[in-house]
């Protein structure tokens, strides 16, 4: 299997992350065009991480997304279904508490963390709305969430021009820097396929989050979402 399907098999899509685990952040900085950064960034600023805090990092991979929040004094935990992403992850950030875990069935007690955060992590789990709840059940009373994920662009032009490059550039491109290219047009196909921002805002108050909103980043390539538990 070299390739996931779009019914999103968790064991299928861990293995697939497994097999990109060592170039996954240098590919995705190349293929985005240094623009992850400038969204790890908008991330960190959203979930506003403070000392002592508890912070939980889903779909983290190898923890470059967790290490702006460590930054902060908050007790960040990082976790992820890939073991070949955690194994990566560990072996550069030796002192944090990785931690294997399906988003659907997270191993965390209720009402643990006090900021929740997934980044492009969420279009991969197999069931969102299951992904959600287990977000709220673990985040305190007042916690918050932030979810970093593709999403669609909101000018016509370019969300023509964006899909053309996902679908006919994007392959290309992996087949040059990744390990593994069939991830990668996998993962364009998934960010075709995903909710639109007003659509992943109402699962989100499905799941029980209150005063939900988002924010455009890069026209709309990606969103920022945010909720918090009351």
């Amino acid at each position: 299997m070299t390739r996931a399907s779009l019914d999103k098999q968790p064991h299928e899509v861990a293995s697939m992350f497994d097999g990109v685990a060592e170039n996954y952040d240098l590919t995705n900085d190349v293929l985005s065009l240094g623009q992850d950064r400038r969204w790890r960034k908008e991330v960190a600023k959203a979930v506003h991480a403070r000392p002592a805090e508890k912070v939980l990092d889903l779909a983290a991979g190898t923890a470059t997304s967790s290490q702006a929040f460590a930054a902060t004094g908050a007790y960040v935990v990082p976790c992820d279904f890939s073991l070949g992403m955690l194994r990566e992850g560990k072996k550069r950030h030796a002192w944090m508490p990785f931690t294997a875990g399906d988003a659907m069935r997270l191993p965390f007690a209720d009402e643990v963390f006090d900021a929740v955060t997934i980044s492009f992590g969420l279009r991969n789990v197999q069931d969102t709305d299951a992904a959600l709840r287990e977000l709220y059940r673990v985040t305190k009373p007042g916690g918050r969430v932030v979810i970093c994920e593709f999403s669609h662009p909101t000018w016509a032009p370019f969300r023509t021009v964006y899909t053309e490059y996902l679908m006919r550039a994007l392959p290309p491109a992996a087949r040059a820097v990744a390990s593994n290219p069939d991830a990668y047009v996998y993962l364009a196909e998934s960010i075709r396929d995903w909710p639109d921002q007003p659509a992943l805002a109402a699962r989100l108050q499905g799941a029980g989050w209150s005063k939900v909103a988002w924010r455009d980043l890069t026209g709309g390539i990606v969103a920022l979402h945010r909720g918090v538990r009351v």
